[in-house]
């Protein structure tokens, strides 16, 4: 991926190196439901915590962290990254007549606390609608290569425009309608609306990729393949399969391999936002 020479974002929000205790955020039961959850990477936590209260008082101590050039070059990555998200959806929105308000992205080592709750690093990105922060532990990235067999820099761009597309469906509401209608569901089907909430965002990976390669040919030969592949390694169906030795569709949450990667190909070859629509489909 061609991203050196890329416009860096001014919406980063730098806590690597800040220890973060639970203060009255969450608690054991809490923080356990959002390891589990960690199983399916990057759902948003509002969906289990159901908007945990702000007003908490966590503890935070600052400490001095050394910090090795290739993380450092990791950070200008995820920053350059989110600018050219940002530079995208600006322009998609315009087009629509929308304004588009960028979100923050939160690097942050080992846990820490969000408008959605306490989260440690063992959970993977995710995206807080409740303060419209994308939130990530670069250690991520060493797992998506080592464990998850997903290596590549456009992979990795591929975590954070999957997160954005959260921000997105969060600004358009849909995210809002699809916690309302959770409400009135029971556990089956509030899955299989979060496989298709979760889809969607796929989807809106690609539209970001289709445009950005359209303006600022960010492509090199083999990223498609990196991103195809990381959105095959983290399908349910797999990740169950690896971790307990089965595959449970009903507790499926983000979506098959197949379909995960079908819905990235969709939005990158349409680039029209309109082709996201997983709800409406019959097929998945």
């Amino acid at each position: 991926m061609r991203w050196e020479d890329g416009r860096r974002s001014d919406n980063i929000e730098d806590r690597r190196g800040m220890r973060v205790s639970r203060g009255k955020i969450g608690g054991g039961i809490g923080t356990l439901i959002l390891v589990l959850v960690a199983l399916y990477f990057g759902v948003d936590p509002s969906i289990i915590l159901d908007q945990a209260p702000t007003g908490v008082d966590p503890t935070v101590e600052t400490r001095p962290a050394a910090r090795s050039p290739e993380e450092n070059q990791l950070a200008e990555f995820v920053s350059v990254v989110l600018a050219d998200t940002e530079d995208t959806w600006h322009e998609i929105f315009r087009i629509k007549g929308e304004t588009y308000v960028q979100p923050k992205l939160v690097l942050f080592t080992g846990a820490v606390n969000s408008a959605c709750g306490f989260a440690e690093a063992a959970m993977g990105p995710f995206y807080c609608p409740a303060d419209r922060k994308v939130y990530i532990d670069l250690s991520f990235y060493r797992d998506l290569k080592n464990r998850i067999g997903a290596p590549g820099d456009f992979a990795q761009a591929y975590v954070i425009a999957h997160e954005v597309g959260h921000h997105v469906q969060n600004l358009l509401g849909i995210s809002d309608k699809v916690q309302t209608a959770r409400r009135g569901m029971n556990e089956t089907q509030g899955n299989q609306l979060s496989v298709r909430q979760e889809l969607q965002a796929d989807c809106l990976a690609g539209v970001w990729a289709h445009h950005a390669d359209r303006a600022r040919q960010i492509l090199e030969k083999g990223d498609i393949e990196e991103a195809l592949n990381a959105a095959s390694a983290i399908g349910d169906d797999r990740l169950q399969q690896r971790s307990q030795g089965r595959i449970v569709p009903d507790s499926f949450t983000h979506g098959t391999s197949a379909q995960r990667v079908r819905w990235f190909r969709n939005g990158l070859e349409t680039g029209d936002i309109n082709q996201c629509n997983t709800f409406a489909a019959d097929r998945l």
